[in-house]
């Protein structure tokens, strides 16, 4: 399937002079990727910088706090800003969320909507694109999952939806598989305008060894306590120490709310506890290329959500 529209502008290539090589001037710009939670934003992140810099999970609202991915492609630099799912907030934590996403849109050479192409009802979309409308950004469609749809339907749904916005151009992904990703990010790289990269070629990321390490742990805590826990628990990074033969020291806290979630993510014997902090050490020792030794305590903060201080450990900031 092809992932671009009919008739939209390829870009115009300029013409070499005769035995000598086009200049390629740096681009470096920033890509806001917003849409409604589990729409795959975090994955089509990671497929478009190449590596994981972004936790998945089947889970609504996994992406707390915006991180920037960075990728590349010939001589632009894409910044890419993951944010959280926009929906409609109910506590401090939702809109601390809210915020990130929409704060991450601001001043975007471009802002990605992503919609799960599966999904039949625009409910969720409605307030993201009533605000989408009237933003001046180049503004770009990419249905996502398209490889788990009928074509007719699609076609159908990007026509609804860039009829409510007016989408530069409108693009069919499959962020797991990556099909049609390469297409959208030489679209993204075209438009990207001259100057200098901000990031050194080869990072990936802005967000620190030590907070990624802890959002790698939150990931396995959604992963194997499926819907046993609820979202109010977070992972505070404590420590982060190079040892003298290279590897790393981790020490982080598992908060929760109460004290009778505290048997759920130690499990029988501490048996839950070790798998989550085994499989988190895994993942990283082979992220970060090195011997990697994490210890993990819970804690029990009934009012952690109301935490100024813990906000701002997890990258969120403080709202009233």
């Amino acid at each position: 399937m092809d992932s671009r529209l009919p008739n939209t502008p390829t870009p115009a290539q300029p013409e070499p002079v005769e035995g000598h090589a086009l200049p390629s001037p740096q681009h470096c710009g920033l890509v806001a990727v917003i849409g409604a939670p589990n729409a795959g934003k975090s994955t089509l992140v990671n497929q478009l910088v190449g590596q994981k810099v972004a936790i998945v999970s089947a889970k609504a609202q996994t992406t707390r706090a915006r991180l920037m991915g960075i990728a590349l492609e010939g001589p632009a630099q894409i910044i890419l800003a993951d944010t959280p799912g926009i929906f409609q907030p109910r506590r401090r934590l939702d809109r601390a969320m809210v915020n990130a996403a929409w704060d991450g849109a601001q001043e975007a050479d471009a802002i990605l909507l992503v919609v799960d192409a599966r999904k039949k009802k625009l409910d969720q979309l409605e307030p993201i694109l009533a605000a989408l409308k009237d933003r001046p950004e180049r503004k770009l469609l990419a249905l996502n999952k398209v490889d788990q749809c009928v074509k007719e339907p699609l076609l159908v749904l990007a026509e609804q939806l860039n009829a409510l916005v007016g989408f530069d151009e409108v693009f069919f992904v499959s962020a797991l598989s990556g099909d049609g990703v390469p297409e959208l990010k030489m679209r993204l790289a075209a438009l990207m305008p001259e100057g200098p990269w901000h990031y050194p070629e080869d990072q990936v990321s802005d967000a620190s060894e030590r907070l990624l390490a802890a959002e790698i742990t939150r990931e396995q805590l959604y992963r194997q306590l499926h819907d046993e826990l609820p979202y109010d628990s977070a992972v505070r990074p404590e420590s982060y120490t190079l040892r003298s033969d290279g590897s790393i020291e981790i020490h982080q806290q598992i908060v929760i709310a109460r004290d009778s979630q505290k048997g759920i993510v130690l499990g029988k014997g501490g048996s839950k506890l070790k798998a989550i902090g085994e499989a988190a050490r895994k993942e990283l020792a082979e992220l970060l290329g090195v011997k990697v030794h994490l210890f993990l305590h819970v804690r029990v903060e009934e009012g952690w959500a109301e935490s100024r201080e813990i906000y701002e450990e997890i990258g969120l900031e403080w709202v009233k």
